[in-house]
């Protein structure tokens, strides 16, 4: 139509002009947790609690669990860093350490009451051998520890410090990466892939014995390039670039890393065989790749679906009580041998073949009844999460709402 010339009805009424209809705006996304993530995490910590009972190593090459939690915490992180970092960090640690000091509190009173002097048998200083001690309240360094405390005829193991406190250094690589994420997500945003890659390089260069750095310190450094690689993943998640890439790159890359790991660890075996915890270069190349895979398919669910929703409450419940979990699992584990032991005292269990019957499925009794000791946990002393995180404290946060009772 010409502009500047006026329409004519030639007789036809005009009809008001009919204001479109306007366009249906999508539903907002409810707030809320992703279900995919909380699903990640629970299979994570049972493969956690299974590998510290069964010692098997091919689990750490099946579901790299620890390569997964930190990719998850730095998902979180980055999502969290949208407010000012130093608020973010102190919400971090507040929620680490009065879990820590309840663990803490317990097992080092059943060290001391076994008559563990830490200023003895250590290379350190009587001084220097306390001031450690401060790792069970502040996890910066590793807590020290007995090797051997007790008798092998007690009712612990003589080694239960040693495993007790073995996942420790998790809450130490954690805290580390809380306080280094303003600037690696601030690196991240300004060079996504050299920030994301540096760890590998990193991790090439102190966990293969090019350069050796001695003592705890070491094991710091190379727990943080290790899985420093999955941390940033977690960014690069949030952030959104994992979902530019194609998939069948991502994977055809991931799957190149991967395979690289266990060509490296094959070359690498130690006592422990295809143990990844033992092999850091195989470690971080496996579990970046894993992550890798796991992320560009994030369904991002709000709910679980179809059969996964029958599972719905314990995941919730593991995801509220995670903390928790970690902490305590393998004390607990340690805590069914003397129960168990119990059964070979039962007047049915004198005969040969009843203890060898016991004997043959030990370990799957052990597994049986350590997860109703968690639960038990759980409602003990799982409460501190809630405080931790300034919520009312809750018993059994597994979801579900409690019924309402009806007046008749």
């Amino acid at each position: 139509m010409t502009q500047g010339i006026p329409q004519q009805s030639y007789g036809i009424p005009q009809q008001a002009p009919v204001a479109p209809a306007p366009e249906t705006a999508p539903a907002p996304r409810k707030p809320g947790r992703d279900r995919y993530l909380d699903l990640l995490r629970s299979i994570a910590l049972v493969r956690v609690v299974v590998y510290h009972l069964f010692g098997w190593a091919w689990l750490t090459v099946l579901f790299p669990s620890m390569g997964v939690m930190f990719a998850l915490a730095g998902s979180l992180m980055a999502r969290s860093l949208n407010r000012p970092a130093w608020g973010v960090i102190r919400g971090r640690v507040r929620r680490l350490l009065p879990p820590l000091w309840a663990f803490s509190a317990v097992a080092l009173t059943l060290m001391f009451a076994g008559g563990w002097n830490p200023t003895k048998n250590t290379e350190d200083s009587p001084t220097w051998a306390l001031l450690e001690l401060v790792n069970y309240i502040i996890p910066i360094g590793a807590p020290p520890f007995p090797w051997q405390i007790g008798s092998k005829s007690g009712l612990l193991e003589d080694t239960w410090a040693v495993q007790a406190a073995g996942p420790l250094w998790y809450l130490r690589a954690y805290l580390w990466f809380v306080v280094a994420s303003p600037l690696l997500l601030w690196a991240f945003r300004r060079a996504p892939w050299p920030t994301l890659l540096a760890p590998l390089a990193l991790t090439a260069i102190v966990g293969t014995g090019v350069v050796t750095i001695p003592g705890e310190t070491g094991n710091a450094v190379t727990d943080f390039a290790v899985y420093g690689g999955c941390w940033v993943l977690g960014f690069a998640h949030h952030e959104g670039l994992l979902a530019k890439i194609p998939r069948y790159v991502a994977v055809s890359v991931s799957s190149l890393l991967m395979a690289f790991g266990l060509w490296w660890a094959s070359g690498h075996l130690g006592a422990d065989g295809w143990d990844l915890n033992d092999i850091p270069l195989a470690q971080a190349t496996w579990s970046f790749g894993f992550v890798v895979i796991l992320l560009i398919y994030s369904p991002s669910w709000q709910e679980l679906p179809g059969r996964l929703a029958k599972w719905d409450s314990l995941i919730t419940l593991s995801n509220n009580r995670a903390v928790t979990i970690y902490l305590w699992h393998n004390m607990l584990i340690m805590a069914t041998v003397p129960i168990l032991d119990r059964l070979y005292e039962l007047p049915f269990m004198e005969s040969e073949r009843a203890v060898a019957a016991l004997d043959s499925t030990y370990l799957l009794w052990m597994f049986f009844l350590v997860w109703p000791l968690i639960g038990l946990t759980i409602a003990t002393v799982g409460w501190i999460e809630d405080l931790a995180a300034k919520r009312s404290p809750r018993l059994w946060p597994n979801g579900t709402k409690p019924r309402k009772k009806h007046r008749a």
